[in-house]
């Protein structure tokens, strides 16, 4: 049944049913009006994330197109979304929102090539020295491997921190298209994060969470409040009472040490 309202016809056969009912009906029909009005409900959402996004990315990259990106992440979502699964859409959604976003941007390969070159030297100096030391290196450790003192190191992870923010992201397993971990997807709340709690019949997931819990606590906090409780780096910082240039730049070096112990990882170093 539809009446108009204006220019605008109501479904009552869809306002009038619960969400749990329109997604079990929606899995089974796929039917494109109930699409229309979750891509509706949710469309808030996509701006939403393309603002968590956007801060910290250079001016070069534009909020609308981080939107644009994240419908599509949005319209993946309600695809595949399984209310069978216990899990809120819109836990699920901002995860699938976030990735088409990084997907699109990885692909336009926005990142200087001297950052990028920058990045992975720093990757590559973290891995080796962790992989000696058996535990995480310190900042005066790195810049000493890497022929600096701990100023001019601390001035590059400034430089990078902007590129920083895709790296949790990063796909580290994949089997079938339900396997995919990557770090991001790994972070959970403070209380969940316990290797025993998590281990899932990927190997992949343990050795993420277990590298988390090695880093110092404040590091662990900023990506648990980044990820988890979505907050700004600006909000971490009210948080944690630091400037906000202190938590990108902590941040930085937490995805600089999971980046490098999982490279490690799949090297078969560690």
């Amino acid at each position: 049944m539809e009446k108009v309202l204006g220019n605008n016809p109501v479904d009552y056969s869809i306002e009038q049913k619960t969400e749990e009912e329109l997604w079990r009906k929606y899995r089974k029909t796929h039917d494109l009006k109930i699409r229309e009005h979750f891509v509706k409900q949710y469309a808030p959402l996509v701006k939403y994330v393309a603002g968590k996004v956007a801060v910290g990315m250079p001016h070069n990259v534009e909020f609308d197109d981080l939107v644009g990106f994240g419908v599509f992440g949005l319209l993946d979502a309600i695809d595949k979304f399984d209310p069978d699964k216990n899990v809120k859409f819109k836990t699920y959604a901002v995860t699938r929102i976030r990735g088409a976003i990084f997907d699109e941007l990885r692909s336009i390969d926005w990142v200087p090539r001297s950052v990028r070159q920058k990045t992975r030297e720093v990757e590559d100096a973290i891995g080796s020295l962790e992989a000696q030391l058996g535990r995480v290196a310190t900042d005066q450790e790195i810049a000493s491997s890497m022929g600096m003192d701990e100023s001019e190191y601390i001035k590059t992870i400034m430089k990078i921190s902007g590129t920083s923010i895709l790296s949790l992201s990063d796909v580290w397993f994949s089997g079938d298209e339900n396997d995919k971990v990557s770090i991001g997807d790994s972070i959970e709340s403070p209380s969940s994060l316990n290797p025993d709690v998590m281990v899932e019949k990927d190997e992949i997931r343990r050795v993420i969470v277990e590298s988390i819990n090695e880093l110092p606590d404040k590091e662990k906090k900023i990506l648990v409040l980044y990820y988890y409780e979505d907050l700004t780096l600006k909000e971490i910082g009210q948080v944690l009472e630091v400037t906000e240039s202190r938590v990108s730049q902590l941040h930085t070096k937490a995805i600089l040490h999971l980046r490098s112990k999982l490279t490690n990882i799949r090297k078969g170093i560690v």
